[in-house]
């Protein structure tokens, strides 16, 4: 059969699927909270769209910087329109009202009710965990779905539009849109910059300004499309039930009378069974990321033989098949930190599933291999910065070993290639997305070399085999001897904890260096270098056992040694119990435990005893130390009470006051993903050696 005659029977059996009633997302697989931002179109840190509001019509749609990327649905019942996506500025539009709003790990839908038609909204971001080419595809859907609620026949027709603002860092750029070809398989709009400047912009407030954001149907969905002026579309649609002629493509900035693509859907007569029809969200970037001056495509693309249409019809022939393996991960991720830490812990673990993922950005590199680089949201915009690494590296060394390698390889490659040449691990390879060389302006020694030991260790301990530590053996151990030498009593460097300051003999900081050499000779010895695994057990062992009396303070342990009345989470000793490296007296965690139930407030535990704001990823880490469901539940529900009330409406962040549940500072970040670490622990302790 010839491919074109293939893609559109494919996208036929396609469309023919979404006849049926959508499905409900199952109560038990959704976060049973109220997200302070919702994901809606979620990939990766430019193609990373939130509803900041509660409702999807109280607000426009934004990007995770706030930013707006606006996004309007209008729905037309016997001729009454109502909004239900967006704020349109158009006379005579009635919101339609919110029933219910699900979040699942992928997807989000909404249910509103539109007069005596219910209108049900599904965004899907296929980040399917364990399929690069799936989760590195920027491809998101948007099933939309009416039916009438009264037992009566109305006349329905469907809006969605979507904005330049989806393509552009500031609004006053100009833009430009096309048509683009699609064969016999889906309409296909697209609009992108005029300048078209590729990764020549770089930082943390940044949006994307190359490439082109696609809008796009499935053909035999005859839609009627509409490229220009929004606003003029809205009211014509508004007015009239269809939309206005296509203005000729002339390139004006994207606040100029607000271009943007259009889809409008008559579905005549609806009753009670649903009719639904399906878009695609969609973004085309050809180059991701510059790695020491090499531009390095998307994985999804990485030979560069898919064009802008390919990859919309690739989505779109693949949706009936992610619809129903969207669905299983979600039941997986839900029902596995169900298991591992009861319902309020799985709402956040589902809360953090999408926001994890798309702070990343999944290329190949120079030689073809897997790269999985971070970005640093809403903190100093770095690229690929291990102590970002380490707090979300649970969540992908427990699905997938090969994401987590991707986190750690170009570190390795920077280390070996020479161009990295201090003793330590580097902090980050740039500024996103420019991975030119470590841009940060300072180091972070110990931080940095003890989470690549305790990484490496994972990966090798998950893998079952010694060849990724045997690969990077040489660099390991230059790393693990720059922990012998400086990591029991620390110097006055930064950790992972900047925001705080540099301070001296930080003892939470000398756990991180003993417990990464102690991880390190476990791995050495399982690969079978038994001399030198010898050496850096001795050593790590000698270093736990005189650390309590260095960090001794009364009932529990300092936040630094030799100073009194001072007291921190020592998150970093987490690894003792996880591996089974038996280092510390399992009385030190107890007392430490017992301690830190004095100092709860309302929205969870400060960090230390010099402010009471707190990072939760830190947090969930030290719950994992409890022995006991109620001091694991004493940890966790205030965390889950924060993201359930802060008044900050953006997505989780990580830093927040303890005693107001604001934002203290950071966003979107990747780090949540660390909220996964006590299903990775339970895995381990599972499959022990």
């Amino acid at each position: 059969m010839p491919k074109h005659l293939l893609a559109a029977l494919v996208c036929a059996v396609s469309l023919l699927s979404l006849r049926a009633a959508p499905p409900v997302l199952p109560e038990e697989n959704c976060a049973q909270l109220r997200l302070p931002a919702v994901p809606l179109v979620t990939h990766d840190p430019y193609f990373s769209v939130w509803s900041f509001t509660d409702r999807p019509n109280d607000s426009w749609p934004v990007h995770w910087t706030g930013a707006v990327n606006a996004l309007c649905g209008i729905v037309r019942v016997d001729g009454q329109p109502y909004s239900f996506l967006g704020q349109p500025r158009t006379p005579g539009i009635t919101p339609a009202q919110t029933q219910a709003v699900r979040v699942s790990a992928t997807r989000t839908q909404y249910v509103l009710q539109a007069g005596p038609v219910e209108i049900t909204l599904t965004f899907t971001s296929p980040l399917l965990i364990d399929d690069l080419d799936i989760l590195s595809r920027p491809a998101s859907y948007l099933h939309l779905s009416a039916r009438a609620t009264d037992g009566e026949k109305h006349q329905v027709q469907l809006y969605l539009d979507a904005t330049a603002e989806w393509a552009v860092h500031e609004p006053n750029q100009p833009v430009i849109w096309e048509k683009i070809p699609g064969g016999n398989t889906a309409d296909i709009l697209a609009i992108g910059t005029t300048e078209q400047k590729i990764l020549g912009r770089r930082g943390d407030n940044v949006r994307i300004d190359w490439g082109r954001f696609l809008l796009a149907s499935p053909q035999n969905q005859r839609a009627a499309s509409f490229l220009g002026d929004v606003d003029a579309a809205r009211r014509h649609f508004a007015e009239q039930g269809k939309l206005p002629d296509s203005e000729p493509a002339a390139a004006r900035p994207a606040n100029d009378r607000w271009p943007g693509l259009a889809f409008a859907f008559d579905l005549q007569t609806v009753k009670n069974t649903p009719a639904d029809r399906l878009l695609l969200l969609a973004y085309d970037d050809a180059f991701s990321i510059q790695y020491f001056q090499q531009n390095l495509r998307p994985w999804w693309n990485r030979e560069g033989k898919f064009s802008s249409a390919d990859l919309v019809q690739m989505a779109l022939q693949d949706y009936p098949a992610l619809a129903k393996r969207c669905a299983q991960m979600d039941a997986r991720i839900a029902q596995d930190a169900l298991r591992a830490g009861g319902r309020k812990y799985a709402d956040l673990c589902i809360a953090a599933y999408r926001q994890a993922i798309s702070a990343h950005k999944a290329v190949a590199g120079p030689k073809g291999e897997f790269f999985f680089f971070s970005k640093e949201n809403f903190s100093n915009g770095s690229i690929g910065t291990i102590d970002v690494t380490y707090p979300s590296f649970p969540l992908f060394a427990t699905y997938n070993p090969q994401l987590a390698r991707g986190l750690l390889d170009f570190i390795f490659d920077y280390a070996e290639s020479g161009r990295w040449e201090k003793p330590f691990a580097p902090h980050d390879v740039g500024t996103y997305p420019l991975a030119n060389g470590q841009t940060y302006g300072g180091d972070m020694p110990i931080e940095e070399s003890a989470n690549m030991l305790v990484m490496a260790a994972l990966i090798s301990r998950l893998e079952g085999n010694s060849s990724y530590l045997q690969a990077h053996r040489k660099t390991l151990c230059r790393w693990a001897d720059y922990l012998v030498q400086n990591g029991l009593d620390p110097a006055n460097q930064l950790c992972t904890d900047d925001f705080a300051g540099h301070f001296a003999r930080n003892s939470n900081l000398s756990l991180k260096a003993i417990v990464g050499l102690g991880a390190f000779a476990q791995e050495l010895r399982q690969a079978g270098f038994s001399s030198e695994a010898d050496r850096y057990a001795r050593i790590a062992k000698l270093y736990a056992q005189v650390w309590p009396e260095m960090a001794r303070d009364g009932d529990h342990y300092g936040l630094v040694f030799g100073a009194a009345n001072t007291w921190s989470l020592k998150y970093n000793i987490v690894w003792d119990k996880i591996l089974g490296l038996e280092l510390f007296d399992p009385a030190i965690v107890q007392s430490e435990l017992a301690f830190y139930r004095t100092k709860i407030n309302p929205y969870g535990i400060p960090l230390d005893n010099r402010s009471d704001y707190t990072k939760s990823d830190w947090v969930l880490w030290t719950a994992v130390l409890a022995d006991h469901r109620t001091d694991f539940d004493a940890l966790v529900d205030p965390i889950w009470k924060y993201v359930n009330e802060t008044p900050s409406r953006v997505p989780v962040s990580d830093w927040h006051w303890t005693t107001s549940g604001k934002e203290r500072g950071f966003r979107a970040r990747s780090v949540v993903g660390g909220y996964s670490l006590k299903i990775l622990a339970d895995r381990l302790q599972k499959t022990a050696r």
